[in-house]
């Protein structure tokens, strides 16, 4: 029986299990599981991980206690206590979609304060159009919630597990160039973060940031190294409608287009297919609100997943994998298209069936998706696709925003590979494509500096961590094109080690940001390793050892890097000749 995998965001699922969920509502699953794990009824002895259930050198996180606040007093608190006694401190979200570890303390004395209980809206507003909530809120709530007072968040990520802490400390976003852009951090119009103080202050104290504070800039993205984000007010919108088409298109222009399309339509983006010469438009407008339609939104592969199929979807990418089989994956990766593009990715009508375009729908409706996040407990029967307690997905993820000036020479330069390898890309295209999202430029001081394409890229990834990918070359050299021959920005929230070297020298405001820390923190107590690294107060964020340029840990810079007993060895791109890729010899 052939296998279709279907994906957004690292979420795939068989051509059986996407029929199943399609015509049938399958209200059974197993959600998600915390992320923390502690061996004392205590909350002591605790680890860590993300919800894909391995960072990215493979480690798992020990922190000594993990703390539930569930008001601001408690909190302040907290970490107070933390402060007297000179803990580090990181804090968790309910489900840590972030997949570098920026919640991972300070070794194993370290304290996690998790957000899970912080997850009340406390105030709608209708008439100023404003919405305070604690910051373990999920995109999902605040939807919900703006929804029964006529009012709409504008611009959210797709997947509505994040919380709006998680999303705004990582910088998440939609797709848009129009208004404040897709940030959701642009839409905040207060933030109130608990930090450490001295002992004057009671070693806490509550900073309370609007767009009047020479610090706001500085809590919009701040990597959760300022302290704890206790409470946001978002502006909202009235609540409207949006009218979506998908157009499929030969991408011969799509350099041309890529840079226009964006302005052009106010909820844009781009689904790209390099090896297959495809790229898909989204066409999406507002409409009035008189305008006939209550079309829904639900993306399959976050819809409940039946585990079985999950099982068996992986065990044939292993195969094509261990055998070399290209032409398997390029098989696989056109029904994948073709199966999404006749089931509309999951959009509908009136939220039952597919009947045509354009599919028209409120805005709480069409805007994300997350459907396998809040169902029954089923034994794991079914699961959110990436759940790590099946055998299910395990991927690698290299997400960067390139500059609008330069997107084309970069998208020509991902042509020109695909013409040297026309198989190189199938294995990608299995997990739908690159996802192509417009990002305006930001205040925020750890914002994106000009307005961009953010290209979103996952691909397969080995549980042996010295297995070599089938044409591993080819997405090195893209990521190595796009972070540095074209400056590209790395999502804070994603990507492998090797996208931060040198990193924080992109940002021209990165200065400014220091200083808030050193004001807001100056004892470092929520800094990590990681956040030090990455922030470039500390060398090491590259992890330089055998095998490590197939896992991201670093560039490699001599055959040991990648694995010449498997036949891969370290060689210049094909296109981009100062990138050092893993290239396989016959």
């Amino acid at each position: 029986m052939p296998l279709l995998c279907l994906k957004l965001g690292g979420m795939r699922i068989s051509q059986k299990a996407f029929a199943l969920t399609l015509f049938f509502s399958i209200v059974l699953c197993t959600p998600p599981e915390d992320p923390i794990k502690c061996s004392s009824s205590q909350n002591t002895s605790c680890t860590i991980t993300n919800s894909y259930g391995m960072f990215p050198d493979r480690t798992i996180c020990q922190a000594s206690q993990v703390l539930y606040p569930t008001t601001e007093l408690e909190l302040v608190s907290m970490v107070a206590s933390a402060t007297r006694n000179k803990n580090k401190m990181k804090v968790a979200t309910r489900f840590s979609h972030s997949i570098p570890k920026l919640v991972c303390p300070e070794g194993q004395n370290g304290l996690l304060i998790s957000t899970k209980y912080l997850n009340k809206v406390l105030k709608v507003d209708v008439g100023a159009k404003t919405m305070t909530v604690e910051s373990g809120v999920t995109m999902k709530m605040i939807i919900n919630e703006a929804a029964k007072g006529n009012l709409a968040l504008p611009y959210a990520p797709y997947w509505l597990g994040l919380t709006i802490g998680g999303l705004m400390g990582t910088g998440a976003h939609g797709s848009s160039l129009w208004g404040r852009g897709s940030s959701v951090h642009d839409h905040a119009l207060e933030i109130r973060i608990v930090r450490p103080a001295g002992p004057e202050d009671g070693y806490a104290k509550v900073e309370v940031l609007n767009e009047q504070h020479e610090d706001f800039n500085a809590a919009k993205v701040s990597l959760g190294v300022l302290g704890v984000i206790s409470q946001i007010t978002l502006q909202l919108e009235p609540l409207f409608k949006r009218s979506i088409t998908y157009l499929t298109k030969d991408d011969s222009d799509l350099g041309d287009q890529a840079a226009a399309f964006g302005h052009e339509h106010e909820f844009a983006d781009i689904t790209w297919y390099p090896s297959q010469h495809k790229a898909v438009y989204r066409v999406d407008d507002r409409v009035p609100m008189s305008t006939s339609g209550n079309g829904l939104y639900d993306f399959v592969p976050f819809r409940p997943t039946p585990s079985l199929e999950l099982a068996l979807i992986r065990s044939t990418e292993d195969l094509h994998e261990s055998t070399s089989d290209a032409d398997g994956k390029c098989r696989l990766a056109k029904l994948t298209t073709s199966a999404l593009l006749t089931t509309a990715y999951g959009l509908t009508n009136n939220g039952v069936i597919f009947t045509g375009y354009p599919v028209i729908g409120f805005q709480n409706r069409v805007q994300a998706s997350g459907s396998c996040l809040d169902s029954l407990q089923d034994g794991k029967f079914t699961t959110c696709a990436w759940d790590s307690r099946v055998k299910g997905e395990f991927f690698h993820q290299t997400t960067f925003s390139i500059g609008l000036s330069v997107v084309k020479n970069f998208i020509e330069d991902v042509q020109k590979l695909v013409q040297l390898v026309p198989k190189g890309l199938c294995g990608m295209e299995n997990y739908n494509g690159i996802l192509m999202r417009y990002v305006k430029a930001s205040s925020a001081y750890l914002g994106k500096q000009e307005d961009a394409l953010d290209f979103d890229i996952t691909y397969y990834r080995s549980k042996d961590a010295m297995t070599p990918r089938l044409y591993e070359d080819i997405l090195e050299e893209i990521e190595q094109l796009g972070i540095f021959k074209y400056g590209g920005l790395p999502h804070w929230g994603k990507n492998r080690n090797l996208a931060f070297g040198g990193v924080i020298n992109k940002y021209k405001n990165a200065g400014k940001f220091l200083k808030v820390k050193e004001k807001f923190d100056s004892q470092g107590l929520f800094s990590s390793t990681w956040t030090d690294q990455v922030l470039g107060l500390k060398e090491g964020v590259t992890i330089v050892k055998d095998g490590c340029a197939l896992e991201g840990l670093c560039i490699c810079s001599q055959d040991s890097h990648c694995n010449p007993s498997k036949g891969y060895f370290c060689r210049p791109g094909k296109v981009y000749k100062e990138a050092r890729v893993c290239t396989h010899l016959k």
